[in-house]
């Protein structure tokens, strides 16, 4: 009864706030369409953030609470690179070249970080009971938190782009931002690859049986401590990836960054289906969605003040909702996830 109750008082809410949003034309139609935009690029982003958990997850059965921390190195790790090719006009005589080297210097200082967190504070406690490795990775991601505000202070620091990336092109008649169109392709086509890979590949086919039974897939011959090292170094990546990409979007970067998208992408992770790669991509776009347009659609017509500010209720709400009714994840059935 309780549940039915929630469920129609939340049913109640969200018309509600829908209606007198939408009545009190508080937004355009333009605003609207620049809301979703911005939607669909932060959900891309937190797509590729919330895939390095769902593959860790689906391998060992621990959430790498520190992988928003190597999300940030890998941002952090591109930013020198950047600062130092717009002062010398590199950036924009060659940015092609230019973009490249920085994702793969994010990529090199993300996979780094994720393959020393597995190899220092993951490997020696892998046998051990699931609260154990939990409470390490909360703990290495206060060490990588802080250890990047010693290194580099707590100042924010302005990420810069190419001006190619500024500005906007008219897609379908409307006007999107260059950097959201490049942030949507980058992170289609990285999630392609990485499906690809897991299908079609040896080491992809291997992933899924240590997935599945890490005991008979060592009696098969499989190097479990390899494929282990292999799936933090792809979840490595693919944060380096949404490094750069975040710090172009939003052109900044600082030594707390990788917290809330970190803990936006498990979210994400969680209402797709932790441990599955689809579920993971379609939660980070539709959560990035709920954050984009959520707090406008569902706050302002209701009269709450600066509803943006309250994005982080939405990620928290969508939490404790899909752990209420749907457990198992969109794409899950509430059973045991697999790769």
């Amino acid at each position: 009864m309780i549940l039915v109750a929630l469920s129609i008082g939340i049913t109640v809410f969200v018309i509600w706030g829908s209606y007198k949003t939408l009545q009190s034309k508080a937004y355009s139609a333009e605003a609207w369409k620049e809301l979703v935009i911005l939607g669909i690029a932060q959900g891309a982003i937190l797509a590729l953030i919330a895939l390095g958990y769902t593959l860790v997850y689906g391998i060992l059965r621990m959430i790498n609470f520190a992988h928003g921390e190597v999300f940030m190195a890998g941002a952090f790790g591109s930013y020198f690179f950047a600062a130092a090719y717009t002062e010398s006009g590199f950036m924009n005589r060659h940015p092609i070249e230019a973009l490249g080297i920085l994702f793969i210097t994010a990529i090199i200082t993300s996979v780094g970080i994720a393959v020393l967190l597995e190899r220092i504070a993951y490997r020696p406690l892998r046998n051990s009971p699931r609260l154990v490795p939990l409470i390490t990775a909360i703990g290495a991601s206060l060490f990588l938190q802080n250890t990047a505000r010693g290194f580099f202070g707590t100042q924010t620091r302005g990420y810069p782009k190419p001006e190619i990336l500024t500005g906007s092109w008219t897609i379908f008649g409307t006007e999107v931002a260059r950097i959201a169109v490049v942030v949507f392709v980058v992170s289609i086509v990285a999630m392609v690859i990485l499906q690809t890979f897991v299908s079609r590949t040896k080491t992809g086919k291997s992933m899924r049986a240590v997935a599945e039974d890490q005991e008979i897939a060592s009696l098969m011959g499989i190097d479990v401590d390899r494929i282990v090292v292999t799936t933090f170094v792809i979840g490595g990546i693919l944060a380096g990836i949404a490094g750069v990409l975040f710090a172009l979007t939003f052109e900044q970067v600082n030594f707390f960054m990788g917290f809330r998208p970190g803990i936006a992408a498990f979210t994400a992770a969680v209402l797709g289906g932790i441990g599955s790669i689809g579920g993971a991509a379609l939660g980070g776009f539709l959560l990035g969605l709920l954050q984009s347009v959520g707090p406008a659609l569902l706050l302002t017509g209701i009269g709450v003040p600066s509803p943006f500010q309250l994005k982080d209720v939405v990620t928290f709400a969508v939490l404790v909702l899909v752990l209420i009714f749907r457990p198992g994840g969109l794409l899950g059935s509430g059973g045991s996830e697999k790769v």
